[in-house]
């Protein structure tokens, strides 16, 4: 069975409030869970101490049975000192848009064309 430690959303609209759950990765999100390992409230201000509760003995339990956390429960679990920092890479977040390469191609052909008159006056 494999098996993952995620969020199950639950609150009202715009209210958010999620619980850590231990379950198996085909169940729903909000669905069937095994365990539930803990809670998140991302209303509260991030040093609060109330804003992530967890049981950090099942969780560990959980990790050597080989539950995988999605990106967000490992995080937490990062910052509780329970798993090693992973190196994260969003590589194409630095590199523009379709439409911004596009207006920099035509910039910089705009910018040739009028420097090019300039630079041939300035030769003679």
């Amino acid at each position: 069975m494999a098996m993952k430690i995620r969020l199950a959303r639950g609150g009202s609209k715009k209210r958010p409030h999620y619980a850590i759950v231990a379950s198996d990765s085909r169940m729903p999100r909000d669905g069937r869970f095994l365990e539930k390992l803990g809670t998140y409230n991302p209303l509260l201000p991030k040093d609060s101490e109330e804003r992530i509760k967890m049981n950090l003995e099942r969780v560990q339990y959980w990790l050597s049975q080989g539950a995988q956390p999605t990106d967000r429960v490992a995080r937490f679990l990062e910052a509780a000192g329970v798993k090693e920092k992973t190196e994260r890479k969003n590589l194409k977040k630095g590199e523009p848009g379709k439409a911004a390469k596009e207006r920099a191609e035509k910039r910089a052909a705009r910018e040739a064309a009028a420097n090019a008159p300039a630079e041939e006056a300035a030769s003679e």
